[in-house]
């Protein structure tokens, strides 16, 4: 893709015209063009930066994980969230393995691993990884084990084993295992007529000694936790030793639960009948699952992704999780059939597998929950939401909207704009990216009933979203069966913006209306993670998709923009062009500052040009929720660098780049899809918009300065690259809460109404 100015070539001027008798003017090479004194002095500031000046990509995702093992830890949280939290750290750590410590091995193994930014060898990044991964999966484990299951326990709500159990719960979980259970088990043995078996990734295993009455041998078998089963089974905890105390005021009554895999556990004999079962013991491997598909060789993408899913079940082992206390032998048998090393092995208290917590923090327990939120819908939709579906298209002409989600219903806003462009008659065209949605997506709903209406539909579906590739290929098979055109982006490039455009004709011509976000078209996700989207009919923003959809279905290299920067081509070559821009302000002393929102900062390029700002005092404050590469408060290097991090009940998720921009008409914000990562400005179609709207540009500079705050609750980074925790004000009273007073923003909002 190209965003290359069109410039107009004068053919000769005045001067042109010589007598025959002229010589020739002598030729020299042009010189470049000097720099003004400021952006020379901005190149300088950063022409000796230090070699170590990056911290490292993978162990400052770790510190990110461990900022979410400090939430489940805090005792101020509701105890259900702390459950949750627990499951989230477990999730995230899954992916992690899955995709950055199998990527790391495969490069290894490959020959082709080079030394991280931050200057560590691949051996030592992995020697790291696993250092940092047992610390933490073993303070996990014991968070969970004398924090949260203690406490869960005083409110009702107990995990227990089998022999805790009393004989009449003994019965009925005899007679759920014969009907429920017994069926979809398969029993695997291991000897010379039965090879080792393959064990599927993040699948939970009961690894069985037997015994042979008959010859006295021992055997091993596996047994394969089947995942369509419930992590853990709610079981009456009348006949309970004690009953457990309860919260005053709670109407619930206790719950108890007992793993699945005590129950399958409880009934060996079935599966091993005439076998001795001497010992049982529960295991977890952790696989390669990331999807490489060389798009120049594949003559049909969705065949082509199809096959590779297949593969990826197959990934060689990168984590073996056992139980505590398991056989020796058998452990030995796991490693080496398995052939995983030392330091790949992580022994853990039972119960393996925290993800299955969900189902507890599901619960429906008020009391030991977050506050109820229900979003409420965007104020200036609000005054129209109730009046004919064409209304919403009035309230965008009347003005740009922002959108604040989960704050701002995303089902009164998104979901309905793209819903009533279906339903309208006068809308002609909807051109949409899908990246990842929902399995009921209403969004495709919509879609659907417009293309099945007549209009022109197109829909650029990303098959190659991580982890979401099957979905996205059975929608994306789905929508061209209802006939929408569907195309799947530019080769080597996934798309990752989040646009809609919709053309609508109206009295005075065809009229274009845009969404550009930065989240996902998710309606389950819009509940749980902080987005950022602008509604607009401004016909700068509608030429831009206009061109940037031709781009992505069609052939148009040359196009240009007005209020986009679009990756790969132009978000880091602007963003760097501004950060410059703001320390050749400060330096010709005039206003400059740089406030930053992103989930992750990586992009060496951009953190070196924000070095050479700092390094000229230009204050910086970035709002980061996960990797964050940037040394801050350096001497020499980045005195004038701060970085926070907030983590709560929502996933932040928004991104927000700003610029004092003395040098303009004030400052300049931009929202957008893009992360400060290679992937995303390399790798990836991503879009920042500008926000025009003076009020909303001071809404969102605002926003970050509260986040950036000493009275709200967040994580400082420090230079030797941990976080701090500032939560607790000096009288141990709770700092503001962002999240929670985003929520009483619009709460308040809405009783004006």
């Amino acid at each position: 893709m190209s965003e290359e100015t069109d410039h107009d070539h004068a053919s000769g001027d005045a001067g042109a015209v010589r007598l025959a008798t002229e010589p020739a003017p002598v030729v020299r090479p042009a010189e470049p063009p000097a720099l003004a004194p400021e952006l020379e002095a901005v190149t300088l500031a950063g022409a000796e930066l230090p070699a170590d000046r990056f911290h490292d990509r993978e162990l400052s995702w770790l510190a990110f994980n461990e900022r979410v093992l400090e939430l489940a830890e805090d005792p101020q949280a509701p105890l259900l969230e702390r459950a949750r939290f627990l499951a989230i750290f477990a999730s995230n750590l899954d992916e992690f393995f899955m995709v950055r410590v199998a990527g790391l091995k495969r490069r290894i193994a490959t020959g082709i691993a080079v030394a991280a930014a931050s200057g560590l060898s691949p051996d030592q990044v992995l020697e790291g990884i696993s250092e940092g991964a047992h610390r933490l999966m073993d303070r996990h484990a014991r968070v969970f084990a004398e924090q949260v299951q203690p406490a869960l326990a005083a409110e009702g709500i107990t995990l227990v084993h089998w022999d805790d159990l009393a004989t009449e719960e003994h019965e009925r979980l005899h007679k759920y295992f014969r009907k429920q259970i017994f069926p979809v088990l398969t029993p695997l043995a291991v000897d010379p007529a039965h090879p080792f078996p393959y064990i599927s990734g993040l699948s939970l295993n009961l690894a069985v000694l037997l015994g042979n009455p008959a010859t006295g041998k021992e055997h091993f078998a596996r047994v394969k936790v089947p995942p369509i089963l419930p992590r853990f089974i709610a079981v009456d905890a009348k006949g309970r030793p004690s009953a457990p105390s309860r919260q005053a005021g709670s109407s619930r009554k206790p719950t108890s639960f007992v793993p699945v895999e005590d129950v399958i556990a409880q009934h060996l004999d079935y599966l091993f009948p005439g076998m001795d079962v001497l010992e049982h013991h529960t295991f977890r491997v952790t696989r390669n699952e990331d999807v490489e598909v060389e798009e120049d060789d594949a003559e049909n993408l969705l065949q082509a992704m199809e096959k590779e899913l297949l593969r990826r079940r197959f990934g060689p082992p990168v984590r073996l999780e056992l139980a505590e206390r398991i056989q020796p032998r058998i452990r030995e048998l796991l490693v080496r059939e398995l052939g995983v090393t030392e330091h790949e092995v992580y022994e853990l208290p039972a119960p393996l597998d925290l993800t299955g917590l969900n189902l507890i923090a599901d619960l429906d327990r008020a009391d030991l929950s977050y506050p109820r939120f229900v979003p409420t819908t965007h104020r200036q939709l609000a005054e129209v939401e109730s009046a004919k579906p064409t209304d919403l298209f009035a309230a965008i002409r009347a003005r740009d909207v922002l959108l604040h989600h989960p704050y701002d219903s995303f089902s009164t806003s998104v979901q309905a704009f793209l819903a009533q462009a279906a339903a309208d008659p006068n809308v002609l065209a909807i051109k949409q990216t899908l990246y990842r949605t929902s399995g009921d997506s209403p969004i495709v709903d919509s879609l659907i009933d417009a293309a099945e209406a007549g209009k022109q539909v197109l829909a650029l579906v990303e098959i190659k979203a991580r982890f979401d590739e099957q979905a996205n290929i059975s929608w994306a098979r789905k929508l061209e069966q209802a006939g929408v055109h569907v195309v799947y982006g530019i080769v080597g490039l996934k798309t990752h913006c989040k646009l809609s455009l919709v053309v609508r004709q109206e009295p005075d011509g065809l009229r274009r209306y845009c969404h550009v976000g930065t989240g996902n078209y998710n309606p389950k996700t819009a509940r749980h993670y902080t987005d950022l989207g602008l509604l607009t009919c401004h016909p700068d923003v509608g030429q831009d998709l206009t061109r940037l959809f031709n781009q992505l279905s069609g052939y148009a290299p040359k196009s240009r923009f007005h209020r986009l920067l679009v990756a790969p081509r132009s978000v880091r070559a602007g963003l760097v062009e501004r950060i410059d821009r703001e320390a050749a302000a400060h330096l010709a002393g005039r206003p400059a500052w740089i406030k930053f929102k992103v989930n992750s900062v990586v992009d060496e390029a951009t953190i070196d040009a924000l070095y050479r700002a700092s390094r000229v005092g230009v204050p910086i404050d970035l709002v980061v929720r996960g990797i964050c590469a940037v040394k801050a408060g350096v001497p020499g290097l980045s005195e004038s660098i701060r970085v926070r991090s907030i983590l709560g009940r929502f996933l932040e998720h928004s991104r927000v780049f700003a610029f004092a921009n003395a040098e303009g008409d004030g400052p300049e914000v931009y929202i957008g899809s893009a992360d400060l990562m290679h992937r995303n400005l390399d790798r990836r179609v991503e879009t920042l918009v500008r926000i025009a709207d003076p009020e909303q540009v001071a809404e969102l500079i605002d926003l970050n300065d509260l986040s950036m705050d000493d009275g709200t609750s967040t994580w400082h980074l420090q230079p030797d690259g941990t976080w701090e925790r500032h939560h607790l004000g000096p009288d141990g009273e709770p700092l503001l809460d962002v999240q929670a007073w985003e929520i009483g923003q619009r709460r308040r909002s809405a009783r004006a109404l």
